[in-house]
């Protein structure tokens, strides 16, 4: 039995789901959310072996591709929904948020992506799920229920300084009418500031992209001249930012890189890992 350590242990926690054999977490906030389906997957249930046991979902770091396809097929039978609906990033570190339509249902799963540079999805299709991909980068999930729209979007350092969840947010307002004091974010599990040091020209670039009284909270410097970055408040600020109201922000509480047997880490892994999977949809 694999334990998990929490960030806070007294801090509210992801619920830990297993269904037939795949262990997956999910958000309190958004299960009480009627018509949306969510889901952030671990190492556990799935079928591939050696540096990407068991549950990897990569299909582009060596793994044998008929082991990931099963993963995906395990993963989306435990959670609910079809492999088939999945529509993928195609993750390169930017700010590009793409507007996914039925046309794209089985992107990067059953059929190639027609798209690159895409590390944002929002869409408003019922039945669609949108898929983006970790091992220590940020997941930002946007859900709002008046409107039945959704937003999921990868956050690296890079992404966070462009403010890529600012980003989803206002696409979701141009493209659904969406109002950001209705809609329920989350900051997924992640690598945590313990365990995420960087380097000066990194600060820099976060001193530039956030107002100065906020930097005490993102980063703080050692005598080597590294620093160590927060980027769970950072992402937290970003959606504050863009009009989220405080309490409906959950936050991970789940560092990947303190829990390598759990989740995949890039930095625990020294790059010899597979891929977690964000999944968010319309029902």
């Amino acid at each position: 039995m694999i334990k998990i350590k929490w960030h806070q242990e007294n801090e509210p926690r992801m619920h830990v789901n297993t269904r037939e054999g795949v262990t997956y977490l999910t958000y309190p906030e958004f299960d009480r959310l009627p018509g949306f389906v969510h889901a952030f997957s671990t190492r556990l249930g799935g079928v591939s072996e050696g540096i990407y046991s068991s549950m990897n979902l990569s299909f582009t770091r060596g793994d044998k591709d008929e082991a990931v396809r099963e993963n995906y097929r395990r993963l989306a039978d435990a959670v609910g929904f079809k492999m088939e609906d999945i529509v993928t990033s195609d993750q390169t570190h930017t700010a590009n948020v793409r507007l996914v339509t039925e046309e794209d249902r089985g992107n990067g799963i059953t059929k190639p992506r027609p798209y690159t540079d895409v590390d944002g999805m929002i869409t408003n299709v019922p039945g669609l799920v949108l898929a983006t991909f970790y091992a220590d980068c940020v997941p930002l999930y946007f859900i709002d229920p008046v409107h039945r729209a959704i937003g999921l979007s990868h956050s690296g350092w890079r992404g966070t300084v462009a403010k890529i969840g600012e980003v989803t947010v206002r696409r979701m307002q141009e493209e659904f009418g969406s109002d950001p004091s209705e809609i329920y974010g989350a900051v997924g599990p992640s690598i945590c500031q313990d365990c995420y040091e960087v380097s000066e020209d990194v600060i820099e670039q976060f001193r530039a992209a956030f107002p100065q009284d906020k930097w005490d909270a993102l980063f703080y410097g050692k005598p080597d001249g590294k620093y160590q970055l927060d980027l769970w408040e950072a992402n937290h600020q970003i959606m504050l930012g863009a009009g989220l109201k405080e309490e409906h922000i959950s936050m991970p509480n789940l560092c990947t890189c303190c829990n390598p047997e759990f989740l995949f880490s890039h930095r625990a892994s020294h790059g010899r890992r597979g891929n977690l999977g964000a999944f968010l949809g319309i029902r």
